[in-house]
């Protein structure tokens, strides 16, 4: 139930999972139907992606999503996802301090996130904290991070060299240590995952980063194919819905106009 402050889940579930030997599996949700069908597709999470900012909304990045769209998308999620944890991502600005991470935090857990997910290391780890004591499970998100994509020059591997490998692993501790019930690691070079999920109690998800992680995490339009303008190296299309809409649009055009 949106606004609900039971969780369907215990923060740990995903902890236990890794403990058990179990891969986590995840793809983005951002609406009822969605996430309706998703519900039934035994996924450990639906993650209502400020990727939204690209694949709904049509923007180039992630940086112009708001909390306002997160809280919008996050509600028509949790209606159609009655079993399934739902993850909403904390947009880009809303953890530039405590107070605006634990407002924004606690607005996507009104409108029925039962976790939330923000992107960075160790320099989080005062809003993590402040979250994780609000009774708000959080997600990590490290490695190429969408939100710093224009400072950053765009989307490339990291975790290559040695240094900035030490430091993905060291910010990957840090949360861990904090409490987070898993972290997303996007575009990570294979080596330095590998070293991260031997260190770590909770699950390192992983997207474009090979096939050591603990679980992995997919955009359902690269999924599906219904996001035909671009799609990620590492994403392989199970559907192409796209070409399957356009279809049925060109013969309802084509019946409509002979009668």
């Amino acid at each position: 139930m949106p606004g609900s402050l039971l969780l369907k889940q215990p923060p740990h579930f995903l902890r236990d999972a890794k403990k058990a030997g179990k891969k986590v599996a995840t793809l983005t949700a951002y609406d009822y139907p969605t996430a309706r069908l998703l519900d039934d597709c035994g996924l450990d999470f639906l993650l209502v992606g400020d990727s939204l900012g690209m694949v709904v909304l049509g923007y180039p990045d992630t940086t112009s999503v708001t909390i306002e769209d997160m809280v919008h998308h996050t509600r028509a999620v949790a209606r159609g996802a009655t079993r399934t944890w739902v993850v909403s991502d904390m947009p880009a600005g809303t953890c530039l301090t405590t107070e605006i991470a634990l407002s924004c935090a606690r607005r996507l857990r009104e409108a029925g996130a039962d976790a939330v997910k923000l992107e960075g290391g160790r320099e989080c780890l005062p809003m993590v904290d402040a979250i994780l004591a609000e009774g708000i499970p959080v997600v990590g998100h490290l490695g190429m991070l969408p939100q710093r994509v224009k400072e950053e020059g765009g989307y490339r591997i990291k975790g290559k060299s040695e240094s900035e490998a030490e430091r993905i692993l060291a910010d990957a501790l840090a949360l861990d240590l904090a409490g987070v019930s898993a972290i997303v690691l996007e575009l990570v070079h294979g080596p330095a995952v590998r070293q991260i999920v031997e260190q770590t109690a909770s699950p390192m998800i992983g997207i474009g980063s090979g096939t050591d992680s603990d679980g992995q995490i997919l955009v359902l339009h690269d999924l599906v194919g219904l996001f035909p303008w671009f799609r990620p190296k590492f994403a392989q299309a199970r559907a192409d819905i796209a070409s399957e809409i356009q279809r049925a649009a060109r013969e309802f055009a084509e019946s409509a106009r002979r009668h």
